[in-house]
């Protein structure tokens, strides 16, 4: 028998697994598309989207509003869900989307949306979870320019200089975002509670030409700051516990127009 019975608030204390994992050297098998287009997010994750009509006429394979539905918001790294549940109630007119490489955290997740589905009829229809590995798929499932927001909360460090590359935030995986987010729309939002690796995100992000920094006043602005520090686990934990201290390194970047930028180096 399942630990939790599908509907029922899981227990986080069966789900509990090894805190980062290397996303380089996984080797499980992950399912994804060859293309985004193929890709039916209705299927297993948004079947009672706010946007779907009600349409009492059985339709097979795509349909043009199944089709229209994908993700706008990632949580990448989600962990036990607390900010992509927050989201669906603070953007209620974006599709979120959490993504997890553990498999029993996504277990936890995805029950812990079905019970408040169930418990809360017509709310959390916005949210969904996903398993996969961010750092090598992403663009087999989201077309340029297809995201809003893009949250990177409490990283694993990886502290060793030769585990760097494993970082979430780095050159290549910048160039990728960039590809990914709506220019001047889209945000990409950067928390630690490690102060080299806030260190690090900035420098990556301030010497990358289609990233720029917000100011403290537009960070303040945006509720999606405050949280991405009180509604994740890591960050609860860091107010409670404070293994590296109790402060909080945070930083939100805009996706510009790249052709603004070319016309500014004319």
């Amino acid at each position: 028998a399942p630990i939790t019975a599908e509907g029922e608030m899981p227990q986080k204390k069966f789900y509990r697994s090894r805190a980062h994992c290397n996303p380089l050297s996984f080797n499980e098998a992950f399912d994804y598309p060859t293309r985004p287009d193929l890709f039916d997010w209705t299927e297993d994750h948004y079947p009672e989207h706010p946007t779907l009509a009600q349409d009492d006429t059985e339709m097979s394979g795509f349909n043009s509003q199944s089709a229209a539905i994908r993700p706008d918001v990632l949580d990448v790294g989600c962990g036990f869900g607390g900010l992509t549940m927050a989201l669906s109630h603070a953007l209620p007119n974006n599709t979120i989307l959490g993504l997890e490489i553990r498999a029993k955290v996504t277990e936890y997740v995805r029950l812990r949306i079905v019970a408040q589905r169930k418990e809360h009829p017509g709310q959390y229809q916005n949210c969904s979870v996903m398993r996969t590995n961010a750092m090598k798929y992403l663009p087999n499932f989201f077309p340029k320019a297809a995201l809003e927001k893009l949250f990177f909360c409490f990283p694993d460090p990886h502290f060793k200089r030769k585990n760097h590359p494993r970082r979430i935030v780095s050159e290549r995986l910048l160039s990728e975002y960039a590809f990914l987010l709506k220019p001047e729309v889209g945000r990409l939002y950067c928390i630690t509670d490690v102060k080299d690796l806030h260190d690090w995100h900035v420098e990556k992000c301030d010497a990358h030409p289609l990233f720029e920094r917000l100011t403290e006043e537009e960070m303040e602005a945006d509720p999606c700051v405050t949280l991405m520090k009180t509604e994740t686990e890591e960050g609860k934990k860091v107010k409670r516990e404070g293994r590296f201290g109790h402060d909080m390194y945070y930083q939100v970047y805009k996706r510009v127009d790249e052709t603004l930028v070319a016309n500014k180096e004319k």
